[in-house]
């Protein structure tokens, strides 16, 4: 059991954490994880708690082996005087890829000049409001738009567009975080990033969104507009799937 000691990650949400897939025993996309965390601690001048040893490769992986997950989330939490590790089932199911999720504009605007935007910071409220009132309404993930009304990101996804075989994303200076997916599929794929507002996302084929759980996932609709290509959607998963399965970190 972790203690936790009351800090400024408790009172001021000064902490950064980072949310881990395990598919078929292998721990994905690790080594990105820890940069973007340790990326984040030194943002927010956060020490390396105890020394920093719960935060070695041995420490973690082992902690994870003892687990005995073949698929799920390990959740990596740190703040100025913690380090905690949590584990929990991976929520999507083969039917939300079928279906494709529904997504809808959030109520409330990204701040894009705010320095938590770009971290993955336990400074998420808004995020987490955001998506139980869109679990209330029926939505699957709601959509921030910046103070310009550009789009941003998702309450815990990045976004892509997709048109005439290209894809298409918002780019960082929109305001959002910059995902590992996100990362991984601007590496392994041509995308141009692009300012984006809603009554332009109907030109467009498709649209899908990602994160380190979901991976990639198609939308159905956004809004009152629907998508029904998948060509790159389609194209992307079976790559992030194969990369996925080739993971070093094998427990």
């Amino acid at each position: 059991m972790n203690e936790i000691k009351a800090d400024d990650g408790y009172f001021f949400g000064i902490g950064v954490f980072e949310t881990i897939g395990i598919e078929q025993g292998r721990v994905v996309f690790f080594e990105e994880h820890m940069k973007r965390l340790r990326k984040g601690m030194e943002a927010l001048h956060i020490p390396h708690p105890g020394g920093g040893e719960k935060l070695s490769t041995a420490y973690l992986l082992e902690t994870v082996r003892r687990e005995g997950i073949e698929k799920g989330a390990l959740k990596i939490t740190v703040s100025q005087d913690n380090v905690t590790l949590s584990f929990r089932e991976n929520p999507y199911t083969k039917e939300q890829y079928e279906k494709g999720f529904l997504l809808d504009l959030a109520s409330t605007a990204r701040n894009e000049t705010s320095p938590f935007t770009y971290l993955k910071s336990l400074n998420c409220g808004e995020n987490i409001l955001e998506k139980r009132a869109a679990r209330r309404r029926g939505i699957d993930e709601p959509v921030f738009l910046n103070t310009k009304g550009q789009l941003a990101e998702g309450a815990t996804t990045n976004l892509f567009f997709g048109k005439n075989g290209r894809l298409y994303t918002p780019p960082l200076s929109c305001g959002l975080l910059d995902g590992i997916v996100r990362k991984f599929v601007m590496q392994k794929f041509p995308v141009e990033e692009k300012i984006v507002y809603p009554c332009e996302a109907g030109e467009y084929d498709e649209m899908m969104v990602t994160n380190s759980l979901l991976g990639i996932m198609p939308v159905h609709r956004f809004e009152d507009i629907a998508f029904s290509s998948r060509t790159l959607c389609s194209m992307l998963a079976e790559e992030y799937e194969r990369c996925s399965q080739n993971s070093r970190f094998l427990l």
